[in-house]
């Protein structure tokens, strides 16, 4: 059973209102679709929020790998894979989190994906951060 996730952070202004769009789908159908105002962070900030978020709905579905996570943040993909070095204070406890998720899942791939390939999560992190209230949004 394949279980394959999309994700994206947006930030309006970076910072700026802030927002995470999800989209779970298990054996290609979408079994979740999760819109979540973050407050106001930076872009890169909201990226690994969303990853997090995603990988915890990750362990709370209680199913067994392979797991894909999409994203369109190069950066946020190369820093939890290690390619990268994380400069930026702010960003570090996130990564070590994202990182120790990771670990907890094993059947785990990060896979970065064009902007244009990751539409609909976008659109959700996009509604979420115009929402600017703290909403959960699941569909």
């Amino acid at each position: 059973m394949m279980i394959e996730i999309f994700t994206d952070g947006a930030s309006l202004g970076n910072p700026g209102f802030s927002g995470i769009g999800v989209l779970i789908y298990k054996n290609r159908k979408i079994i979740k679709e999760i819109s979540l105002y973050i407050g106001e962070t930076t872009n890169n900030f909201a990226e690994y929020m969303a990853l997090i978020f995603s990988l915890q709905n990750l362990l709370a579905l209680k199913e067994e790998g392979p797991f894909i996570i999409y994203m369109d943040s190069e950066l946020v993909v190369n820093q939890v894979k290690g390619k990268y070095k994380v400069k930026n204070k702010s960003l570090y406890p996130l990564n070590i989190l994202a990182k120790n998720l990771i670990a907890l899942l094993g059947d785990i791939q990060i896979i970065h994906k064009r902007r244009e390939e990751n539409k609909l999560a976008d659109s959700l992190a996009k509604r979420a951060a115009n929402l600017k209230s703290p909403k959960l949004i699941f569909k």
